[in-house]
């Protein structure tokens, strides 16, 4: 496979339904493939609305995959897209995401090695906790991380299983960190802050924020590695496609922008005057809280990816324009 030639490929892309798996699969419409299974929890967030511009072979719902897998009845496949996971930082059920997050991926990581399928699975930036042991895509310092929420231990959890196991060099594990753009509409209080804001600017005029709760960071200043959507998969399929490449990598923009920044850029492309209004935290997340966030793509730049990333400021204008103004959705048919 070459990143921008994936038609001979057949595909199964978990999460298929979801912000950044209907994103890749967009992304491989555009590349010439349409030999993708999906496989979701379509559920009743109205998530299939991503599903319904784009093209793939067949569906199927998420608990049915790996008896199906197993049972030969789906085939082979040359790549395998894990993006399926609870994805809710506030989730306080560790039984719910041990078995969505880390066992799920265990097994159809060990199908995946079995039927030479190669195996590209979402991580997240939320393993490296308050980036007190950095924040470095090396496996080497993988047991001194300390995620500060049990969606992030969930992750790291596997993260931990395939070094352990000996696979971590077989496949690749993606460090997202804060991903924005189209198709995330269905996932409420998780969306970005991108999408959150354009809300609040159109119906009271301004954008809230959390204030700061340590000396070091003043309100609104608090940073994060922002990440268009349309970056994170063209980086994502470049690792898919590049044999070389294993173990975890980074998935950012390598900058760290303020909250005031983002809200700024929303501003700027509704053509509006910065109005911003700072409340409280609650204290649920208070102590659970990242107040920076930067990705070193060192690892990711070492494979070959040299693509320039899109500024936030780019970024935001293009989402906030043609998507969120619009309501139009992630369409491979659409330029």
């Amino acid at each position: 496979m070459k990143p921008d030639d994936f038609s001979n490929a057949r595909v199964l892309v978990t999460g298929g339904a979801g912000f950044i798996g209907s994103a890749l699969i967009w992304a491989l419409n555009r590349r010439g493939c349409d030999n993708i299974v999906v496989c979701d929890v379509l559920g009743s967030d109205e998530k299939w609305r991503n599903l319904a511009p784009l093209r793939f072979a067949d569906y199927v719902e998420a608990e049915a995959l790996l008896p199906r897998l197993q049972n030969k009845a789906l085939g082979k496949f040359d790549l395998v897209l894990h993006l399926g996971a609870c994805s809710a930082t506030t989730e306080k059920n560790a039984s719910y995401l041990i078995k969505n997050n880390y066992e799920f991926t265990r097994d159809l990581a060990a199908w995946s090695l079995a039927n030479q399928a190669r195996f590209v699975y979402a991580s997240s930036a939320a393993t490296y906790g308050d980036g007190s042991s950095g924040m470095e895509d090396d496996d080497r310092n993988l047991d001194r991380l300390r995620p500060l929420n049990m969606y992030g231990y969930s992750k790291h959890l596997f993260d931990l299983h395939a070094k352990r196991a000996g696979f971590l060099n077989k496949i690749v594990g993606l460090k997202y960190f804060n991903v924005f753009g189209p198709n995330e509409d269905h996932k409420g209080d998780m969306r970005s802050l991108v999408h959150k804001s354009f809300d609040q600017v159109q119906s009271k005029g301004l954008i809230q924020l959390f204030k700061s709760y340590r000396k070091d960071y003043k309100d609104g200043e608090q940073k994060r590695d922002f990440l268009y959507v349309k970056d994170c998969v063209a980086m994502t399929l470049h690792l898919a496609a590049t044999p070389k490449a294993s173990g975890l990598f980074n998935v950012g923009s390598g900058q760290a922008r303020t909250w005031i920044d983002l809200s700024n850029s929303v501003f700027t492309a509704l053509k509006k005057k910065p109005a911003i209004k700072f409340i409280a935290m609650p204290e649920s997340i208070r102590d659970k809280y990242q107040y920076f966030t930067q990705a070193n793509l060192l690892r990711l730049r070492g494979t070959g990816y040299a693509a320039p990333i899109t500024t936030l400021e780019n970024a935001v204008a293009d989402y906030v324009r043609n998507y969120l103004v619009t309501g139009q959705r992630l369409d491979p048919g659409v330029s």
